[in-house]
């Protein structure tokens, strides 16, 4: 058993040997977790495992029987008045997304962060943010997102 997005979700146990993020998008259905390298460093498939922001392909369900498990689908359980959590309505104000495919990982990881800590620097943001790799090279407004949704909370 896990708690998934906020819900108790049973885990069978041919399953345990199964990576977190192969579960998420091929047994949970959400896709919004992605793949991308496979490996742990490019971030596409970041989430949070009781607040902590995890690579899901490195995970193996076994590891996370018990354990809270947040994906970008439910950032929303953390939301503002407007559903949106306030590092998407930042991401949104920003422009940030280019082709998209690394914005699930990069607005969890930023969310863990400033979860983490409210009131980051340029510098503990670039820090905080440097482990997810963005094809389209959209680091600039990544971090003045991360910064507006500093100033923002």
């Amino acid at each position: 058993m896990i708690n998934l997005n906020g819900k108790a979700t049973r885990v069978e146990k041919v399953l345990y040997d199964v990576s977190l993020l192969d579960f998420i998008r091929d047994q949970a259905m959400l896709k919004g977790t992605k793949f991308g390298c496979g490996q742990g460093f490019c971030g596409a498939c970041t989430v949070h495992l009781d607040g902590i922001a995890q690579r899901a392909c490195q995970l193996k369900m076994s590891e996370v029987r018990g354990h809270k498990v947040t994906t970008i689908e439910g950032l929303s359980a953390l939301t503002d008045d407007e559903g949106l959590h306030p590092v998407q309505r930042a991401w949104i104000a920003e422009a940030v997304p280019q082709c998209g495919y690394c914005q699930p990982g990069q607005i969890m990881t930023a969310a863990a962060l400033l979860a983490a800590n409210p009131t980051p620097g340029d510098e503990e943001i670039r820090a905080g943010m440097s482990g997810n790799l963005c094809r389209c090279g959209t680091y600039s407004r990544i971090h003045r997102a991360v910064a507006r949704a500093a100033q923002e909370r």
